[in-house]
């Protein structure tokens, strides 16, 4: 039969010539698989480091952006789909300001008069103490019952914060008007323990600025202004992002601090009148020149040695009790006279 099939070549060399032309395709089948496999093991090892790459990017760029903006504005920007051309602001009704300086760093314009104070502008000691200052106030900022107060920035060395800059009690001007009435009653209550909330904070700023006093053998004092009311608060830049916000409020706030006195907190006398309205002492120090108002009465919030708001309610019952002592006084001197 090998005769027949092919004359020219024995049968035996002919199955095995087929046999090692079959073992030789099977070998380089089975060499492209193992390549290809192995391309593929490395393709998804590339893909799942540039995934972990991505990933940590995200995680920074969050990080990063949520120290620039706050958390509700942030998002907004991570967000892919958002118009790019949109302008974000948002309006506030009820939002308390505050600028806190620290007298003693910016009192002083000479170099001699900041060397008394240890502070030099141009000096890598004088640096570092701010740092030191800005970082523990940043610290409070994590604490539950100031987790409403936002930082807006640093300029200079005034401090800048806000409460209620909260996504869920902005306005919008659609339904602000159709929900004034029914809601006025509630946003003045948001509004006080805002306040309330933002006075708390200056004086744990005042506390921490004593300890840091005391262990860098400083004497520097925190001159304190707040006020509250209504406020636009946006994004401007696009390389640089800053939030910030703007409004009459914002210029009181900063009028109160400018025109203020070190280790007090000044504020206007509606603020006052809303701290007493939660059992917060406020003691009026009178008439006082407002650039761009005029004279207007302005108060102090009263803070004891402790660095803790005064209630109103102690202060009251002390009054009272001056008040029963005078007149027992008086009946005792009336009756050694009738005697």
């Amino acid at each position: 039969s090998g005769v027949g099939t092919n004359p020219g070549l024995d049968a035996r060399w002919s199955h095995l010539m087929l046999v090692s032309f079959l073992a030789i395709c099977v070998h380089f089948i089975d060499r492209q698989a193992d390549y290809m496999n192995r391309l593929d093991f490395i393709w998804k090892r590339q893909l799942m480091a540039e995934q972990e790459e991505a990933s940590t990017t995200r995680t920074v760029n969050k990080m990063l952006l949520r120290n620039i903006l706050p958390n509700h504005v942030a998002e907004v920007y991570l967000d892919m789909n958002r118009p790019h051309d949109e302008l974000f602001h948002e309006e506030y009704e009820y939002v308390a300001v505050m600028f806190a300086s620290l007298a003693g760093y910016s009192l002083h314009d000479d170099e001699a008069g900041a060397e008394e104070d240890g502070l030099q502008d141009d000096g890598l000691g004088g640096l570092k103490l701010l740092n030191e200052i800005i970082t523990d106030f940043d610290k409070l900022l994590f604490d539950n019952e100031f987790h409403r107060v936002e930082k807006i920035k640093v300029a200079g060395y005034t401090y800048m914060a806000a409460c209620g800059l909260e996504p869920g009690r902005r306005d919008s001007a659609a339904s602000h008007e159709s929900s004034r009435s029914s809601s006025s009653q509630g946003s003045v209550q948001q509004n006080t323990d805002h306040t309330v909330v933002l006075a708390k904070f200056a004086t744990r700023m005042m506390a921490v600025l004593k300890a840091l006093n005391k262990d860098a053998f400083q004497t520097f004092n925190l001159r304190v202004g707040i006020c509250h009311g209504r406020v636009m608060a946006g994004v401007v830049g696009e390389k640089k992002p800053l939030y910030d916000i703007w409004g009459d409020t914002v210029n009181m706030a900063s009028r109160m601090d400018s025109t203020g006195i070190p280790g007090k907190i000044q504020v206007l006398e509606k603020t006052a009148k809303l701290l007493e309205s939660q059992g917060v002492k406020c003691e009026s120090r009178g008439m006082t020149f407002v650039k761009g108002k005029g004279e207007v009465q302005t108060y102090f919030v009263s803070v004891g040695e402790d660095l803790h708001l005064i209630p109103q309610e102690i202060v009251t019952r002390k009054r009272k009790f001056k008040l029963n002592e005078s007149i027992d006084t008086d009946d005792s001197e009336f009756e050694e006279t009738a005697l």
